[in-house]
Parts: C-alpha cells; structure tokens; sequence
C-alpha cells in the first residue's frame, strides 16, 4: 500500500501536550514517501497549540522536520519533512 504524500492531522480541541505528542507520532512515522504534515489546530481557540507546535518543530528540534511554515489560513501550520524541486 503506497503512503499518502501528505498527513493532514486535525488537534482541534486536544491540549497543548496532547496535540504535541500525537504530532510527533505522525511525524516518526511518517514513511519515505510523506514530504508534509499538515497540523490543523484552528486559528481562535488553536492559537497556543499553533505557537507550541512551531516552537516545538523549529530550529532543528526534530530531525525529520526541515522547516515549519504556515499554512494557507492561520489555523494551519505545515511542517515540512522532505523538499520537492
């Protein structure tokens, strides 16, 4: 079975810790073919766990994530495993 190219993982209404560690197993294990993880928390009520998961996968924290970014609202954040050229 061949490995979606994009995980979108919706944390709405989980906490801070919770939506943290459901992000990280996604994101290890996510197989060769995933290039994004696609953290849906909401813009309203989702603004801590958006700052928790940008800081917690920024800066080289996590080694499979190559650079975080917003996504196309405010209540998304992409993080970016592998880059497409």
């Amino acid at each position: 079975m061949l490995s979606e190219p994009i995980i979108t993982i919706d944390v709405h209404g989980m906490t801070v810790e919770k939506a943290l560690e459901t992000i990280h197993k996604k994101v290890n294990g996510a197989g060769s073919a995933v290039y994004e993880v696609r953290v849906i928390h909401g813009f309203h009520g989702g603004t801590q766990i958006r700052s928790a998961v940008r800081d917690e996968f920024s800066y080289g924290r996590e080694p499979k994530v190559k650079r975080v970014q917003p996504g196309d609202n405010e209540g998304i954040t992409r993080l970016i495993l592998k880059e497409l050229f």
